[in-house]
């Protein structure tokens, strides 16, 4: 998995944690996390794993991370 590009706090790259499930991106089948992140916003932070506080409204979603900031969709 690849960070999302409205990311903010760190550069775009490949990350070492799911940023639906929270587990690792590197161990098994992340198939359907993929699918479900094309219709929901990430839970948690693919940086550190820390849970992250989301935000949804009509034009788009926003999701804290308290360590690496804000990412938007």
């Amino acid at each position: 998995m690849t960070a999302p590009e409205g990311r903010t706090g760190t550069p775009t790259g490949p990350v070492p944690w799911c940023d639906r499930c929270g587990e690792a991106a590197a161990q098994g089948d992340h198939r359907t996390c993929a699918a479900a992140r094309a219709l929901e916003p990430p839970r948690f932070c693919p940086d550190c794993r820390r849970r992250m506080k989301v935000q949804v409204v009509p034009t788009g979603w926003t999701a804290t991370c308290v360590e690496h900031g804000d990412r938007h969709g």
